[in-house]
């Protein structure tokens, strides 16, 4: 059965068994205390928001989904599948991003897409359903599943803060690519997404930064 990160209790739980399973993650830990829980909202909403912060500032992308809230209140998948490009397009969203909307609003209105589903899914076939989306690459995939699903399997392996740290954490010579971080993370299996927080706040203690979200796509 997955385990959904819903609480901070829930959260602890699973870092303990982390550390139970592989105790090489016993000085993580120590050196980061528990990682606080991060959620963000699931649905339509949760999706497009991620969608309309790719590759944009933090200043930018909160400017657009405010704009976008305002606009389609409440914010809806039906609302964005019957606006038109160009009042999307005047809100700030690429020609790209109103094509990737439109499409999982189009999935969801005829029930070919259902995404609360994949929070009780195998975190590797959620991500493959994801990753099949146009528009959606692995890193708006693992931050979906993660952040609004609470996902506690979901593995970010492209993202390259994870990368950092567990390449210190674990004393490896170099970075592990993310096709290296599938393997690596076998260990934590069906715990990986409470891994992730794990490494991301330990990617914070070393770098003395924040690390969610290091990749891009």
């Amino acid at each position: 059965m997955t385990l959904h990160l819903d609480s901070q209790a829930i959260l602890e739980d699973a870092i303990r068994d982390l550390v139970r399973q592989d105790v090489r993650l016993a000085p993580i830990l120590d050196a980061t205390g528990m990682p606080a829980l991060r959620r963000r909202e699931p649905g339509f909403a949760g999706i497009a928001h991620i969608v309309c912060g790719q590759q944009l500032s933090t200043a930018s992308a909160a400017a657009i989904w405010g704009r976008l809230q305002a606009a389609f209140d409440p914010f809806e998948a039906d609302a964005i599948r019957r606006a038109r490009a160009d009042r999307l397009g005047r809100l700030g969203l690429s020609a790209a991003k109103i094509k990737t909307l439109k499409h999982i609003a189009r999935e969801l209105s005829a029930g070919r897409l259902n995404l609360d589903v994949l929070a009780n899914e195998d975190a590797d076939a959620a991500h493959a359903t994801l990753t099949d989306l146009p528009g959606i690459g692995p890193w708006t995939a693992d931050v979906y599943l993660l952040f609004c699903l609470g996902h506690g399997d979901a593995w970010p392996a492209g993202d390259l803060a994870v990368q950092e740290a567990v390449k210190v954490g674990l004393g490896l010579s170099a970075r592990p690519t993310t096709k290296q971080m599938m393997p690596l993370a076998e260990v934590w299996r069906p715990l990986r997404g409470a891994a992730a927080h794990l490494w991301w706040s330990y990617y914070r203690v070393i770098k003395n930064r924040e690390g969610v979200i290091a990749s891009a796509n």
